[in-house]
């Protein structure tokens, strides 16, 4: 075998490697559509419109922010079955209360109350997907 077969061999060898790698990427992409994903993330409707979250009195009822709050409290408590947000609109703003099991409120609070004021800002963020603005107040 001469010198330079041996390049061309490696060289062979080389330009497989590179072609499985490409083709291993191109097979993971396959089957995600990213128009898909969008249209999968609304509320379940199927449809772009959110008159299906206005009450008959024209206020906005505020399920995905309600959602995303109980969420986010049930996973960081020890007991989830006592976790319970209820929806007072009686105020300007909608308010989101939630209450946890005694031991708990300490988990939801977090040191200086940095927890609680993240868990503020991702349900409000929420909420603006529900096209209002809500208050969030954690009950002992």
């Amino acid at each position: 075998m001469t010198e330079a077969d041996a390049v061309a061999s490696e060289d062979e060898l080389v330009g497989e490697d590179e072609g499985a790698g490409e083709d291993e990427l191109a097979d993971g992409d396959e089957g995600v559509d990213p128009n898909a994903l969008v249209a999968n993330s609304g509320s379940g409707s199927g449809s772009d419109d959110d008159d299906d979250d206005d009450d008959d009195d024209g206020r906005v009822n505020p399920d995905r922010s309600r959602d995303v709050l109980e969420f986010l409290v049930k996973s960081l408590v020890d007991d989830p079955s006592a976790v319970d947000v209820e929806v007072d609109d009686r105020g300007r703003k909608p308010t989101l209360n939630v209450s946890v099991a005694q031991g708990d409120m300490g988990r939801i609070i977090g040191r200086r109350g940095h927890i609680a004021q993240s868990i503020r800002r991702v349900t409000r963020a929420a909420a603006v997907k529900d096209g209002t603005e809500i208050n969030i107040e954690f009950l002992d």
